[in-house]
């Protein structure tokens, strides 16, 4: 969704690299530029003002004309000033001490209210509670039937006693605000610790929605009133969060349709105007497409440094723990990288989600970003189908897969002979790599790795260096009590100054065969 915003802020940037001291005249020239990407981004006029009269205070200030590096300082910054508008800390949930916490969910007609209410209820299940979901939209047609597949496909159970409308058509019967009530006390009597209570929305902010939802409040009396807004709405959201905040006071705000490519201006601006914090982000259609919002972090993504943090947790909580430990003691052992281990490790990396989404969230992805956009992900079911053609004694001895036995792997796979040919060679180069990491040579092109260097001439061995200074230690002692070596034709021994025939101890009469 930033990739416009990071686009234009990374070029600003790239001018006052090299720069040992930053004039007024670049401050003034940086300030300008981030300033029109931020508005081309649909930053709402009163934050932009903000932001920048804050960047070129502090830009003029002392700590950037000190700095070693002003242009790095500058970008500092930019950050730290991104992280104050984005909320500037990471905001949970307040629990209720005395069970259930009561969630409401707020919004206009199309933010993802519903679907939301699913991935929260499966996000907060997999956190150890035990969610229950309230159907107190009866006005869109069908709201109660998608809340229940939701919490099906979530494995979360629904609270609906009114089935709702099924067309536009139908008058709406029976009262939110009586369900809303009585779900809290249905959770309470069957033990749920969170209530999530999905109410009606509208196509646009009116005194009825928002003395139904403030009616539902007042009932329920919610711990967290959460304001679900379509992150691609512009600059009308800025007015959509006011409005809803004098009508529920809500306490937070999650942004629904991240993954969009609008400019993502709302999320640079709800949480400055409001003073709410950004609680929760959707990423996607899947309900597992949901994540807490990280101010820091989405400020490193917008700003092209990445997010590892996010994606440590996402491979902690989705990686096979027995199955790492298996593959570190084969890379320990030094044994054979083979194509069972290669399937294997696909398979866990397909777990942890959308692979083009985890490389977007490596430092320096919006550099290959038009490379990244021309990925396609069934690369990866191709190169599969590729290795579960093959016999269990190819994937683990890929050195017999001979000319024929390609041509019947790509026929099995559906797929032309090239490519398992190309997929042979890289996983080939891949296995070389793994065995030369594996005996300390280090990664290829990375710094400490080691690389294979040729003979001198005339076959001549340079002395072997360790940069291990117990091996070197080592090495010493053995050449301090190692035999010297004999020279050439020395058959029976040393051939030098201290040699004696009476020594070897020959029968009478051989003395006259050894010469001189």
């Amino acid at each position: 969704m930033f990739n416009s915003l990071s686009d234009r802020l990374t070029a600003t940037f790239k001018n006052l690299r090299g720069k040992g001291r930053l004039t007024e005249a670049d401050v003034d020239g940086t300030v300008r530029e981030i300033r029109r990407a931020l508005l081309d981004a649909d930053v709402a006029v009163p934050v932009v003002r903000e932001f920048t009269a804050h960047v070129k205070e502090r830009a003029l200030s002392e700590e950037v004309s000190q700095a070693l590096n002003p242009g790095q300082q500058v970008v500092k910054i930019v950050n730290d000033e991104l992280v104050r508008i984005l909320g500037g800390e990471t905001r949970r949930i307040n629990l209720a001490k005395n069970p259930p916490t009561v969630i409401m969910l707020a919004g206009l007609q199309g933010a993802g209210k519903t679907t939301l209410a699913g991935k929260l209820a499966k996000w907060l299940k997999g956190q150890g509670h035990t969610p229950l979901l309230v159907a107190c939209d009866l006005q869109r047609p069908n709201a109660v039937k998608q809340l229940q597949v939701n919490g099906e496909r979530a494995g979360v159970p629904v609270y609906a006693p009114h089935p709702g409308v099924s067309s536009e058509f139908e008058a709406p019967t029976g009262d939110p605000v009586v369900v809303a009530r009585n779900g809290v006390s249905e959770a309470r009597q069957k033990q749920h610790d969170i209530v999530i209570v999905d109410t009606a929305g509208r196509l646009g902010v009116d005194a009825d929605m928002m003395q139904q939802a403030a009616d539902i409040r007042a009932a329920i009396n919610p711990h967290e009133v959460l304001f679900v807004i379509d992150a691609m709405i512009g600059q009308d959201a800025v007015n959509t969060a006011q409005a809803f905040n004098d009508g529920v006071n809500f306490t937070g705000v999650v942004l629904s349709k991240l993954d969009g490519d609008a400019r993502g201006g709302a999320a640079l601006s709800v949480a400055s105007i409001t003073g709410k914090p950004v609680m929760f982000a959707s990423t996607g259609e899947n309900l597992d497409d949901f994540e807490v919002f990280h101010p820091d972090r989405m400020a490193s993504r917008i700003l092209d440094m990445g997010d590892i943090l996010t994606l440590i947790e996402q491979a902690e909580k989705s990686w096979d723990k027995d199955e790492a430990e298996r593959m570190a003691k084969k890379f320990v052992d030094q044994e054979d990288f083979t194509l069972e281990d290669f399937l294997a490790q696909m398979q866990q990396i397909r777990k942890m989600g959308s692979l083009k989404k985890m490389l977007t969230m490596m430092p320096g992805a919006q550099v290959s970003r038009q490379q990244l956009e021309q990925f396609d992900e069934r690369q990866i079911d191709r190169i599969e189908a590729i290795v579960r053609s093959m016999t269990p004694h190819e994937r683990r001895v890929p050195k017999i897969i001979n000319g024929s036995r390609r041509a019947r792997i790509a026929k099995g796979s559906g797929v032309h002979v090239s490519e398992v040919n190309s997929m042979l060679e890289r996983f080939t180069e891949a296995q070389k790599m793994m065995k030369r990491m594996a005996s300390g040579g280090g990664m290829p092109g990375m710094p400490g790795g080691r690389a294979k260097k040729a003979p001198a001439k005339g076959g001549a061995k340079k002395k072997q260096k360790y940069g291990n200074p117990a091996k070197a230690a080592q090495a010493a002692a053995d050449a301090a009590t190692r035999k010297p070596s004999l020279p050439a034709g020395a058959a029976f021994g040393n051939a030098g100054k201290d040699f004696k025939p009476e020594d070897l101890n020959l029968p009478k009469g051989f003395e006259k065969f050894l010469g001189n």
